[in-house]
């Protein structure tokens, strides 16, 4: 995995283990990598990996049996697509407009955008 700067790293790796769960690689139940074997998989420190986990854990993405490990969580694609909404209408969506309105877009140079979604 390469990381980008713009966000920081644990960030990344949250998003990419739950790109996993979504694509169903990492199934509901199923137990996830120890943080020290994602840590020397990914080539990062553990305590890296650790945050990453504390923030998915917090927001029920997954859930930690002491002793055992990290699984993922009974509603942990639900969770993950409503985390997903929030964040773009919060910042990538106002970006979008933005740009919308700089480049001087209007209702038409969209529409072959808004097609793309009726097909989906």
């Amino acid at each position: 995995m390469e990381f980008r700067e713009s966000k920081g790293i644990f960030k990344q790796i949250a998003d990419n283990i739950s790109d996993r769960i979504i694509t169903g690689e990492l199934p509901v139940g199923s137990k996830i990598p120890s943080v020290r074997e994602l840590a020397a998989t990914m080539g990062v420190n553990h305590n890296t990996i650790m945050r990453a986990y504390l923030e998915m854990q917090r927001d029920e993405i997954i859930q930690n049996q002491r002793g055992i490990g990290y699984f993922v969580a009974e509603d942990a694609i639900n969770k993950i697509n409503k985390i997903r909404k929030e964040e773009f209408f919060k910042y990538q969506f106002p970006e979008f407009l933005h740009q919308v309105k700089v480049l001087g877009l209007n209702k038409e140079d969209l529409k072959p955008l808004l097609n793309i979604l009726d097909e989906s």
